[in-house]
């Protein structure tokens, strides 16, 4: 044997004993503290988009992290019920929660700014101002009195507009009715006549069944199909004016949050923002095979006239507006939405190729 191929293996050794001890310490460096969360869900786990990036968020952390952090969830009702879940949380009773922030409207009435307001930004857009302008520092700043750290953990498209009896031809079709409706879009059909209630998620088809109400919306077309809301009405109403987006969020007890070590909040945001990523992929993936299911079973699938929808924007003005000069911190994250918006909209009005050119037969 050569002193040139001695060398060569020596050399060899070396390198390979430096990238295994390189891997461990990247491993040592993943490892985090001890962290066993239960974690009590607002919607179903197996919602496509809405409550399916908890189960990423949640063996993600598990594999990353060695096992060492582990989030276990919980389907609605079996620890809390869904609008209980920031009380459970802030008080420390639960250490964490996976929610839709605009249940609790009636208490913070700045959350439907951030769990999908009408006429809003489109996920892509409302990203950029979640992330690099003000959206996720006024959030935070929101929650801190309520002794939560929130993180976003889901995004996904426009909802349906609902489920009708009857086609919507203009907004005086909307006085009369009773109608299950979330967050602001609700204040905006009882500004135009309509009896608005909320109803969880799970009690909707019951709901209908029984005619307690006339209508509903819930969410997006795959998910409405998985409540089995098309086996009840057949006329289905788009696009979603009053949910241009809907997010889920993390909510961690401050207390808690603020107790991890700095690499185990980062390893719980990263997951976070991996799981956001996976449910617009997950929604966005599920939603035409979800509508042309619909066409074969003979659901109508109504797009909005325009006048309607300009009439809807309008009173959406209007009760923002109201809403904005009771509450400061409402007006504060709406200015900075609406400010956003309109610097935004010269790349959203010149960037992108008008819908009409994406093929549809």
């Amino acid at each position: 044997m050569s002193i040139k191929f001695n060398v060569s293996r020596l050399a060899y050794g070396i390198t390979a004993a430096a990238v295994i001890t390189g891997s461990l310490a990247s491993s040592d460096a993943l490892a985090a503290e001890k962290v066993r969360w239960q974690v009590p869900l607002a919607f179903p786990s197996h919602l496509i988009g809405l409550t399916t990036p908890v189960k990423h968020l949640s063996e993600n952390l598990k594999q990353i992290s060695g096992g060492d952090i582990q989030l276990r969830y919980y389907e609605p009702g079996e620890l809390v019920p869904p609008f209980e879940i920031m009380d459970a949380v802030g008080s420390g009773k639960y250490p964490a929660g996976y929610t839709w922030v605009g249940y609790d409207q009636g208490t913070i009435p700045s959350l439907p700014l951030y769990s999908g307001a009408p006429f809003n930004m489109e996920p892509p857009a409302y990203l950029a101002w979640y992330y690099e302008g003000d959206g996720r520092e006024l959030l935070e700043e929101i929650y801190a009195e309520r002794n939560i750290h929130p993180m976003l953990c889901s995004i996904i498209g426009p909802e349906g507009a609902g489920w009708f009896a009857q086609p919507i031809e203009g907004v005086d079709d909307f006085d009369g009715l009773k109608i299950r409706f979330a967050g602001i879009g609700g204040k905006v059909l009882e500004k135009l006549g309509a009896s608005v209630t909320m109803v969880p998620g799970g009690e909707i088809y019951q709901a209908l069944e029984r005619k307690t109400i006339d209508a509903t919306e819930f969410s997006q077309p795959a998910i409405d199909k998985m409540l089995g809301l098309d086996q009840i009405i057949k006329n289905y109403i788009m696009p979603g004016w009053h949910q241009t987006l809907t997010t889920s969020h993390l909510l961690v007890n401050k207390d808690t949050w603020e107790k991890l070590e700095p690499k185990t909040r980062a390893l719980v945001e990263m997951g976070c923002e991996s799981a956001t990523l996976k449910g617009f992929a997950q929604s966005e993936w599920a939603q035409p095979t979800a509508l042309r299911d619909y066409e074969k079973e003979g659901v109508s699938a109504q797009t909005l006239p325009e006048p309607v929808l300009r009439e809807l924007q309008k009173v959406t003005n209007e009760v923002l507006d109201e809403i904005a000069a009771k509450d400061p911190m409402f007006k504060r994250v709406l200015t900075s939405q609406r400010d956003f918006m309109e610097h935004h909209s010269i790349w959203h009005s010149k960037g992108y190729l008008p819908r009409d050119f994406y093929q549809y037969d």
